[in-house]
């Protein structure tokens, strides 16, 4: 049976700050009417959970309201970014905010098996960081990929590994840096995944690297003017479905949302600051 899962992304969700909030609550309108197997948030949940708590507690409770099994993966702005990523304006990763972050939402990375495959998220801020649960996440991935069988693998993370190769060298912020990334590729012992899902950049792209396809879910809030960021694929809100099936196939695919308005960052200076 295939399993289907509804890849939502960089929701950006706030109480005081509600600006995305009717563009979530419209998406999961379609998504309860959809009835995905599981709805899987890849990071960037709140606005700024990694200041706010209140943000934190709110972006639960509207995921709650959705009534569907759930799973979540941290972003930049729910805990602070990579402590190895360039100055944005926001600050790192560090173990109190990394505590707010799993008191609403558990555990910041996991597994689960499904027909044929294992789904393995992980804390994308964490990779690079001094952090002491640094360790205990690349023990836990390790013990994922020895006991993998003969099950495939799709990895799940916030930022992109890189933009077209694995060899870049360039550090923007926007993909996993250099070393990061060849730690993360040691930690998998040789194992290739199938599938490798990202959000980040509010974009949906798919590409093809060394046999593995790589997706960028897009965002369901906003997203980024062309003068502020490269178009690297469809710049368009809605939601990413993932179809596993028992026998390893897979597919991907955007989803856009009737009466969902794409709505530009740059029209919201009151929630990141002017661009």
């Amino acid at each position: 049976m295939t399993f289907r899962i509804a890849q939502i992304s960089d929701t950006h969700l706030s109480d005081d700050k509600p600006f995305f909030v009717d563009n979530f609550v419209r998406i999961g309108e379609a998504l309860r009417i959809s009835g995905p197997d599981l709805v899987l948030n890849t990071g960037d949940i709140s606005l700024d959970g990694a200041s706010s708590e209140s943000d934190l507690a709110v972006a639960r409770a509207l995921h709650d309201g959705l009534g569907l099994p759930m799973r979540f993966l941290p972003g930049n702005h729910g805990l602070g970014d990579s402590q190895d990523a360039p100055a944005h304006g926001e600050g790192a990763i560090d173990a109190d905010r990394r505590a707010r972050y799993l008191s609403h939402f558990g555990a910041d990375w996991w597994t689960l098996d499904v027909p044929g495959w294992r789904l393995l998220g992980i804390n994308a801020q964490l990779l690079g960081s001094d952090l002491a649960a640094t360790k205990h996440q690349e023990r836990d991935v390790a013990a994922a990929i020895a006991s993998l069988g003969q099950r495939r693998l799709v990895l799940f993370l916030h930022k992109p590994l890189f933009d077209r190769a694995v060899d870049e060298t360039t550090i923007t912020g926007r993909f996993i840096n250099p070393v990061p990334r060849q730690l993360l590729l040691k930690a998998l012992d040789g194992v290739v995944p199938a599938l490798i899902a990202c959000g980040h950049v509010h974009q949906f792209r798919e590409t093809w690297a060394d046999g593995v396809r790589h997706v960028w879910g897009t965002s369901t809030a906003f997203v980024i003017p062309d003068a502020r960021q490269p178009r690297y694929g469809i710049k368009e809100v809605g939601y990413v479905e993932h179809l596993l099936e028992p026998d390893g196939t897979h597919a991907s695919r955007l989803v856009r949302v009737p009466g969902v308005p794409t709505l530009d960052i740059a029209e919201f200076p009151a929630a990141y600051g002017p661009l």
